[in-house]
């Protein structure tokens, strides 16, 4: 019997990474994509061998056409068939107001987090969809709270790029759905993460705290048990879905 497979995309921290490592526990073969951390995934995926794992870190920029292809071309001479894509990839500038943002910062976030997540999901499907002669598979999108709640004075660019991957979500898990694969989303809320350092506020979740109904900040390890059940059998029925991951705010 082979061992099923997982691209994560962004797998060299965070959420990424956490999700990388519960995944091989459970016997996937795991792929995790980076952009430019070569130290920050082989960590990873040393920590996965170290338990008994299998882990490849490949190098690719994914809001690159050429790159995405590359990688999924890379993971092709590995193993036969994708089981999972995991979207995860994504970046944040600086806290800012929208008045002082520029033309250049916005085309680099919705290039990152919309473009690359379509280019992942595109090649994803030629190789899942039984259309195709694909076994099927599940595609999760690591979407974010502030989808809904857009982030004001903060990120409303970074909160424009996740409503998109909801919509995509959306569309996508109906285009494919008669073609054995589903997609799912995640949106995690305030998570413990360096992405915050990213944004210019590293102890952000820490502020923000107090506003959680559950009053604390979430764990990506939380996250990344999310991602896992909707990659499996046992969420065999769901596409489409969202699942909140933010403590009750």
């Amino acid at each position: 019997m082979r061992k099923k497979t997982v691209l994560i995309t962004g797998g060299g921290r965070g959420i990424g990474a956490a999700t990388a490592k519960l995944f091989a526990r459970n016997g996937y073969v795991v792929f995790i994509n980076y952009k430019s951390n070569h130290q920050a995934a082989s960590r990873v995926a040393d920590d996965i061998a170290a338990e008994g794992g299998e882990c490849y870190p490949i190098q690719a920029d994914v809001s690159k056409e050429e790159d995405a292809i590359k990688l999924f071309s890379s993971l092709d001479q590995r193993v036969d068939q994708l089981d999972v894509l995991v979207n995860n990839a994504g970046i944040l500038r600086q806290q800012s107001r929208l008045e002082n943002m520029t033309a250049s910062r916005i085309n680099a976030i919705l290039l990152n987090n919309i473009t690359g997540y379509f280019l992942c999901c595109r090649e994803a499907v030629k190789r899942m969809s039984t259309r195709l002669g694909g076994e099927g598979g599940a595609i999760i999108n690591v979407s974010s709270g502030a989808a809904r709640t857009g982030s004001p004075n903060e990120y409303i660019d970074y909160a424009a790029s996740k409503g998109a991957i909801d919509t995509l979500t959306k569309g996508l898990s109906k285009e494919v759905a008669a073609e054995g694969i589903r997609v799912n989303c995640v949106r995690p809320g305030l998570i413990y993460t360096d992405m915050h350092a990213d944004g210019g506020e590293p102890e952000r979740v820490k502020r923000l705290e107090s506003k959680i109904p559950m009053q604390r900040g979430g764990q990506p390890e939380e996250v990344a048990e999310a991602i896992f059940w909707l990659a499996t059998d046992k969420a065999s029925f769901s596409t489409g879905n969202f699942l909140d991951l933010s403590g009750g705010l």
